[in-house]
């Protein structure tokens, strides 16, 4: 990749506690933060890695986002409970709301936990995955601002909505399916924009319905509302665009309905004139315990023989390898150690803004 510089791991995620905790942020807090970011960086998830920081950067500035975290239960019953995180760290939220589904689940045999005004939390597959490492299948999903438009629809309505699904299994990585409800997610469009590359056509529809492939007016456009993604499965029946709008539709549920949070436009970042204010973002973490069932050696059996059948299927001509949910970032994680985080000039000079703006000392990039 030209003029991308390779950075240490090692120098990136101190880098990222250096910014959070001089915003304010607990340090046992901002290693939470730092500890999600870098694995996104180390999966190959470039959108949600480093190249994140600077807006969680400029959301605390700008007072639309606590760096301490104050979480209010609202419900607890057995295995569920109901959280308002009151617009503090996501991350944080997240991270202690699926560890306390996790808790629930060793209890009942299930734990859910459903959060309401949080803040964006990084990649939803680091909590479903905290759950595949203690031995139980793990989900996340949260809503965001409103991004895609629903089917035979030009307006953007839903936010990327993902679904995170984890389960573990007797080969070497768990399976782990972290994927946005679009065909697109507004991260990956960021990230070809600080590349100064298109968007691929048939990503993106204007209020007209016309497919847009310029980043950078796209994300003007999103804002205003002139701009969206399209679900996965396109924009026809025949190709199944039903049914990524419907699991975007799904998703919105899960994230405000058990909640009683905020949905759809509520999820702008804008009042009615026109002023940034907080997300109000909402969050469903559930943890399914495997000893509840048939037990974890069962479990990991057929998880893992299902993996090797898919892998040991025949192969399209050409194609070098059948890959499982979760592989390619596993491999990634050992490469990304070795080689270093990948930092783009337009990335580097957010990271130097951050360092300037907050003396930090002693970080070169």
């Amino acid at each position: 990749m030209e003029n991308v510089k390779r950075i240490p791991v090692e120098t990136i995620y101190n880098l990222m506690m250096a910014v959070f905790t001089k915003l304010g942020v607990p340090e046992n807090e901002a290693k939470i933060c730092s500890d999600v970011l870098i694995a996104s960086d180390l999966r190959g998830i470039e959108s949600h890695g480093i190249g994140r920081l600077k807006m969680y950067y400029d959301r605390i500035k700008l007072g639309i986002q606590k760096p301490t975290t104050k979480i209010d239960v609202v419900r607890d019953f057995a295995a569920t409970a109901v959280w308002d995180g009151n617009h503090g760290m996501g991350h944080v939220i997240a991270f202690k709301a699926m560890q306390t589904a996790i808790d629930k689940a060793k209890k009942y045999g299930m734990g859910s936990v459903a959060v309401r005004n949080s803040t964006h939390f990084g990649i939803a597959g680091y909590y479903a995955r905290m759950a595949a490492k203690e031995n139980m299948v793990g989900m996340a999903f949260t809503n965001a601002r409103p991004s895609i438009a629903p089917l035979f629809g030009v307006q953007p309505m839903m936010g990327t909505n993902p679904i995170a699904f984890a389960a573990p299994s007797d080969q070497s990585f768990c399976f782990l399916f972290d994927g946005a409800t679009s065909i697109i997610q507004r991260g990956k469009v960021e990230v070809l924009d600080r590349e100064n590359k298109p968007t691929p056509s048939g990503c993106v529809i204007d209020d007209n319905g016309k497919y847009v492939t310029d980043s950078k007016q796209i994300l003007i456009d999103m804002v205003k509302n002139k701009a969206s993604l399209v679900a996965l499965g396109g924009r026809t029946e025949e190709t199944g665009g039903h049914k990524g709008y419907g699991l975007a539709a799904i998703v919105e549920i899960l994230s405000a309905a058990f909640q009683g949070g905020s949905f759809m436009h509520m999820l702008s970042g804008f009042d009615e004139n026109g002023n940034r204010i907080p997300y109000h973002l909402g969050h469903f973490f559930l943890a399914i315990n495997t000893e509840a069932f048939m037990g974890i050696d069962e479990f990991k059996k057929v998880t893992g023989k299902i993996m090797t059948n898919l892998q040991n299927s025949k192969k399209e001509e050409g194609k070098e390898k059948i890959y499982i949910a979760g592989e390619k970032e596993f491999l990634n994680e050992k490469k990304i150690e070795r080689i270093g985080v990948p930092v783009n000039p337009a990335l580097e000079r957010n990271i130097k803004i951050m360092i300037e703006e907050l003396n930090l000392e002693g970080f070169e990039i």
